[in-house]
C-alpha cells in the first residue's frame, strides 16, 4: 500500500477527489491511503491563525511555520520518504518521477495558499514541484495531479497493467491515434492495419504513429527515445515532408 499524507488548508478538496473514479477505486481496494491534516487544527491560537503580514513588508499573507511544521510532525510514515513542497519555484513534475514515487511507501504533500510559505516551511521537503510555469491560488490541485498521477501506478489500482505500457510519456513518446467501434463513424475511417488482425503489424503501426505524434507535438522528447535505424530515417522523413 503507498499511503500519501496531505497537509492542506482545503482537506475537502483532496478528499472529495480521491473517493471517486479510479483513485477512489485504488483507496476501497486498499492499494492506497489518503490521509488530510490541517495546519488549523494544530494553532494553538483561538482564532486557529495560519498566516500573518510579510516581515519588511509588501502584499498578501505568509504561511507561518509553526502549524505547518506540527502538522508535519503529527505525521506516522517510514523514515527517508518523499516530502513534496508544491510551488511554482520548483521543478516541473513529469512522468519519470511519478514512477519513481510510485515505489514508495509514504509520501508527504505540503499544499500552501495565500501569498506563499515562509521560508523556513521549505526545510521539510525533499522536493519542490510545479505543474507548469503559471499560479494557482493553493497547492491542492497539483497535490491532486500527483495523487493521481502516482497513484494510478500502484499495483492493484489499475486492472490491466499492460494498459499502463502503452501510455504516453512512457518511453518518452506520446501515445499514438486509438480507436472503436464503428469502424467508420461521418466519413472517418478506423485506419484499415487495425482491423487486420496482424498484431506484429498493428504494434509497428503504434509506435511509428506515436513516433510521428511526438515528432509533431513534443520534438524535444525524441532526444530520449532509443530509435532504430528505420525509426530515424522515418524521422527525416518527416522533417522533409
Amino acid at each position: 500500500m503507498l499511503r500519501f499524507h496531505i497537509i492542506t488548508l482545503f482537506p475537502e478538496l483532496i478528499n472529495t477527489y480521491c473517493s471517486t473514479s479510479i483513485i477512489g477505486r485504488g483507496v476501497q481496494a486498499k492499494s492506497i491511503e489518503i490521509n488530510t491534516y490541517n495546519p488549523r487544527d494544530f494553532c494553538l491560537d483561538k482564532y486557529r491563525k495560519v498566516d500573518d503580514t510579510p516581515y519588511g513588508g509588501g502584499a498578501g499573507m505568509v504561511l507561518k511555520p509553526e502549524p505547518f511544521f506540527a502538522a508535519f510532525e503529527s505525521i506516522r510514515k517510514k523514515e527517508d520518504t518523499p516530502v513534496l513542497l508544491m510551488t511554482p519555484q520548483g521543478t516541473p513534475f513529469k512522468q519519470e518521477l511519478a514512477e519513481s514515487l510510485a515505489e514508495s511507501s509514504d509520501i508527504t504533500i505540503i499544499c500552501g495558499h495565500y501569498e506563499g510559505f515562509d521560508e523556513r516551511i521549505r526545510t521539510l521537503a525533499t522536493h519542490e514541484i510545479t505543474m507548469g510555469d503559471y499560479v494557482l491560488t493553493g497547492g491542492e490541485l497539483p497535490a491532486l495531479a500527483v495523487i493521481d498521477a502516482v497513484g494510478r501506478l500502484v499495483p492493484g489500482v489499475i486492472g490491466k497493467s499492460i494498459s499502463l505500457a502503452h501510455e504516453s510519456f512512457n518511453d518518452s513518446l506520446l501515445e499514438g491515434p486509438q480507436y472503436t467501434k464503428p469502424p467508420e463513424f461521418r466519413g472517418m475511417e478506423v485506419p484499415e492495419v487495425l482491423l487486420s488482425g496482424n498484431h506484429q503489424l498493428i504494434a509497428s503501426w503504434r509506435r511509428q504513429q506515436a513516433i510521428k505524434r511526438t515528432f509533431e507535438r513534443r520534438p524535444e522528447l525524441l532526444r530520449e527515445v532509443d530509435l532504430t535505424d528505420d525509426e530515424r530515417l522515418f524521422i527525416e522523413e518527416l522533417e522533409n515532408s
